[in-house]
């Protein structure tokens, strides 16, 4: 997908997927990666998300990758928070304490940026994506972290209708276990339908239910 998709949508506030609030399916399942203070999460696509600042208080250092300089600032700003900011030919990068936000493009992204990854959530990025991109999206995520990575996975599957156009994109259960089945042990720890008031019902989506997985690397 073109960055500059997600760019306008940023400069044009068209950010509904921007939940105002720390998710609830990390809220309830985080705990499944049994996480050590100090241990590094990459949270890619991650917009100006809460769950940024909520992993940072579980004592996780936290590495977001965003492509939108606008969602960066945001995050920070909301916060009243003034991040140190550096710049190269590939990211901006702008650092608080434990959060480091990446403005940039996440296949340019390199394991030398980052340092060793022990953890990864990905709520919004899979996702995100086209089905043409995905393989791509997960075998860059497994170049730039470590061996033994845990993630937490939250995907969302729905039928194909005429009411609802992605994203976010449905990936199924079976796709998950395509993707990652070659390198991980895979365990689905949650599968739920959409909520009521859940703002994608509101964009037309009908049927839809979200998975929760947890990832551990081989």
């Amino acid at each position: 997908m073109d960055p500059e998709f997600w760019r306008e949508r940023w400069h044009s506030e068209q950010i509904g997927f921007h939940e105002g609030h720390v998710n609830a399916h990390l809220r309830q399942f985080w705990q499944h990666l049994d996480a050590r203070p100090g241990e590094k999460v990459l949270v890619p696509l991650c917009g100006k998300a809460h769950d940024l600042a909520w992993l940072r208080d579980q004592g996780c250092y936290v590495i977001g990758v965003e492509l939108s300089d606008l969602a960066c600032a945001a995050f920070f700003a909301e916060r009243g928070i003034e991040p140190a900011e550096s710049s190269g030919q590939r990211f901006t990068c702008y650092r608080h304490r434990d959060i480091e936000l990446w403005c940039g493009d996440f296949f340019d992204l390199t394991a030398d940026d980052i340092g060793l990854v022990e953890l990864v959530y990905d709520r919004a990025a899979l996702i995100a994506l086209p089905p043409a991109m995905r393989q791509r999206y997960v075998d860059h995520l497994q170049a730039i972290t470590g061996p033994a990575t845990r993630s937490l996975l939250i995907t969302l599957d729905y039928p194909e209708q005429p009411g609802f156009q992605g994203p976010p994109f449905n990936v199924s259960d079976q796709e998950v276990e395509q993707l990652y089945s070659a390198n991980h042990d895979i365990e689905r720890i949650h599968h739920s339908r959409l909520r009521e008031d859940d703002g994608l019902r509101k964009r037309g989506l009908e049927g839809g239910t979200e998975s929760v997985f947890h990832l551990r690397r081989r």
